[in-house]
Formats: C-alpha cells, structure tokens, sequence
C-alpha cells in the first residue's frame, strides 16, 4: 500500500510540470473525479499515461492528476518537506468522456475503469468538475509549489507549551502572566499541552 506522503528530496517535484501540462489540456477536454484504491492514486496515473499510447486512447484520454501539496512536518526534531495528496483516494483525469450527442464513449470509458487501481467515476452519469473548480484546484498547485505549509494539528484556544525560544516551557492557552498578550512563535516551537 502506497503512502499519502512522499519525501521530496531536492526541493523539486513534477507537479510543476503536471500543473502546467494540466493547464494546457484543460481546453483539450474535461477533468473528472475517478475513484481508486486507497494508497494506489500514482500507480494509477502512471498507468493511464504509459497506455495512453498503447492503447490508442490519446486523441481522448489527455492527463492524470494526482493533486499534491507540500507540508512541512517535524519528526523527532528535524524539519522535512513532504508532498502529500490533497485528495487521497481520487485522481483527476482530462479526457472527453462523452461524444457530441452526449453519448459516453464507451472505449474512454472502458480504458478507464479497467485500469489497475481504480475504482471507477463518481456517479452513474460521471459529471466534469466545472471551469472554477478546475481553475481553483491549478491555483492551489500552483500556490502549494511556491512555498510548503505547515502541518499544524492545533486547535484555536487548544492549550499548547512552547519547546523553543525566549518563551521556552511557558503554557500558552490564551493569557500569559495573567493578561492577554500577543506571543509570535513558529508552528515548529509549540507542542500539545499534555
């Protein structure tokens, strides 16, 4: 079983390439929502695009996504980058599904649902994510390729003790010495209270 997280090595990753590729074909055809096996969404893109060609499906079938977001963790003290799905369990794909008369077609439809790892369209009558949606998801590709965010698994108003700095081993909640008082930390010099 594949991992929702990978290690990015080199401060580079190809969601670059697919962002821009996927903005480029977004006029090609449209992006659909198809379901996968947990852990298997890049098992299942990769396939897509390597039988692309074999089977002769490329004049229909244009791009596999997996969105991915990078988010900065620290484990056992050391910071590290990881790229995480946005969308675990789903992938998305540029393709014409359906015909002029709005007939499905049915050699897109089987390349598809016969690929190893999917599941299969969500719905009985897959519909295509819409214009704003698709724009939406590219931007956060986009933003998410700039700068890495931090996993935070905090609360507002949860109780947390800071590790690190000036304020080192003082509780935070919301007062500090019996007042409200604005501290700045980074996400990185708090832990849960416990």
């Amino acid at each position: 079983m594949e991992s929702n997280t990978e290690t990015i090595e080199n401060g580079s990753s190809d969601e670059m390439n697919d962002v821009e590729v996927a903005e480029e074909q977004q006029a090609s055809g449209d992006w659909y929502v198809v379901q996968t096996l947990s852990g298997q969404e890049m098992k299942a893109k990769e396939s897509i695009e390597r039988r692309r060609a074999l089977e002769e499906v490329d004049d229909v079938v244009f791009k596999a996504l997996v969105p991915m977001e990078k988010v900065t963790e620290i484990k056992q003290g050391k910071k590290t980058t990881v790229s995480k799905k946005i969308y675990p369990g789903y992938i998305l794909i540029n393709m014409t599904l359906y015909d002029e008369q709005r007939n499905i077609h049915e050699r897109v439809w089987n390349f598809v649902n016969d690929t190893q790892g999917i599941i299969g369209f969500i719905g009985r009558n897959p519909q295509p994510l819409s214009e704003e949606e698709v724009t939406e998801i590219l931007a956060q590709l986009e933003r998410d390729e700039e700068a890495a965010r931090p996993k935070i698994e905090y609360e507002i108003g949860e109780a947390v003790k800071i590790k690190d700095g000036p304020f080192q081993s003082l509780k935070l909640s919301v007062s500090i010495f019996g007042r409200s008082a604005p501290v700045e930390v980074e996400y990185w010099q708090v832990e849960r209270d416990e």
